[in-house]
């Protein structure tokens, strides 16, 4: 049986931040539109329809109003781009507290 943790000791987790030299930008699922789309508002005010890739679509579930990181496409980037990262609570709290997600 392994030792119970204290509760003075803080837990230490790593948080995915967007990488701004690949266009990785924060967004907002407002709406599921189904065949692995969904509507994201993004940091820049854009609304895009976001891919959900395979990989992504089996493991992760999405819903309304969660916090994702997004890629716009290099053509039709004010329209489209793939979903990369879905962010738990815990983490959007942390990406808060250390500036980095600012609400938009």
């Amino acid at each position: 049986m392994s030792p119970r943790k204290d509760s003075s000791e803080t837990e230490t987790f790593r948080v995915r931040t967007p990488r701004r030299q690949d266009g990785e930008i924060f967004g907002i699922i407002i709406q599921m539109l189904g065949h692995d789309r969904v509507r994201v508002r993004c940091e820049d005010e854009e609304i895009r329809v976001g891919r959900i890739p395979g990989r992504m679509k089996k493991r992760v579930w999405m819903r309304v109003g969660d916090t994702v990181l997004v890629v716009p496409w290099d053509f039709q980037s004010d329209e489209k781009c793939d979903v990369v990262w879905r962010y738990r609570n815990n983490e959007i709290d942390w990406l808060k507290n250390r500036g980095i997600l600012k609400m938009f």
